[in-house]
């Protein structure tokens, strides 16, 4: 495995943790879950430039959905922050309309 590829899959497994054990805030979330995102685009862009494919499809369209998924991730944070004026993932009850 090459350098750079060892970075991106630490990052990946650095930014898990993240999420895993300081969610409590929605945008710390929501950047863990993004910066999570990036590195798999990373490794697959770097993946894909090594190997004799020359296609860019999957990592642009990991790309596209990782900006929508951050796009919609603004929004519920927005949305939240209006309904319940808070974004602690602690004090929101996702089960209440």
């Amino acid at each position: 495995m090459s350098p750079t590829n060892l970075l991106f899959t630490f990052s990946f497994i650095i930014f898990t943790i993240g999420f895993t054990f300081r969610h409590t805030h929605l945008l710390s979330a929501l950047l863990c879950l993004e910066g999570m995102m990036l590195s798999v685009f990373l490794l697959m862009a770097t993946w894909s430039l090594s190997s004799n494919i020359s296609s860019f499809i999957l990592p642009l369209t990991v790309l596209t959905l990782s900006a929508c998924e951050a796009g919609i991730g603004l929004a519920l944070l927005i949305a939240s922050a209006r309904t319940h004026n808070t974004a602690n993932l602690k004090n929101l009850n996702l089960l209440q309309c």
